[in-house]
């Protein structure tokens, strides 16, 4: 099970030109398929005069929620495209928009297929990509004069503190990669008197 994933960070742009047709696509970071729905509906209405606007999304860091959306485009020639190229780059929670304005000239399956294709490459290449972990969060709660051994183990697994009380009995919310999670909650319930719960 992977515990990392490639996105992109905001949005990008970019343009291609094919026999007067006009290619203009547009890259979104997203996290649900609201966030998508919100975002394709508002460049419909922005873009109301166009004649096609296509788009395909990633979602999931397992990235198993997909969706390929031609638009009225003949099947299979801009959605999957799109999504040919979220694939490529191993992208997810990821949305690329295609706007065609069409130039009079008609482009074919294959034509039309490359020119999505090539909108999409444009705008991922001026996107910023990041890895982004998949992380697991656990609360760990002790008595006080247990502080020094769990502090420890924190220090040298080096998870993120999310919050820490510290009375007589203490609690520390800890956020840390996903493939070490196990390993620190072992760790932590080798000291005797802690008590380690995911969330």
């Amino acid at each position: 099970m992977t515990d990392s994933y490639l996105t992109i960070v905001g949005n990008s742009t970019g343009e291609y030109s094919e026999k007067r047709s006009k290619f203009l696509a547009f890259a979104f970071h997203v996290e649900t398929t609201d966030e998508v729905k919100a975002i394709v509906s508002r460049y419909e209405k922005e873009y109301y005069d166009a004649r096609h606007v296509c788009y395909a999304y990633m979602l999931g860091h397992l990235r198993d929620q997909f969706r390929a959306v031609d638009n009225g485009e003949p099947s299979g020639t801009a959605g999957k495209p799109i999504l040919g190229q979220l694939n490529k780059r191993e992208l997810t929670n990821t949305l690329v928009i295609v706007v065609r304005y069409f130039g009079g000239i008609k482009l074919g399956t294959s034509g039309l297929q490359n020119a999505y294709k090539q909108a999409t490459i444009m705008a991922l290449e001026d996107a910023e990509i990041e890895e982004r972990t998949v992380d697991a969060k656990m609360t760990v709660l002790f008595e006080y004069p247990l502080m020094n051994d769990v502090m420890r183990v924190v220090k040298e697994m080096n998870p993120r503190v999310l919050s820490q009380q510290f009375e007589m009995t203490c609690q520390i919310v800890l956020q840390i990669r996903q493939g070490e999670a196990q390993q620190l909650k072992s760790r932590l319930e080798l000291i005797r008197g802690v008590s380690v719960s995911s969330d």
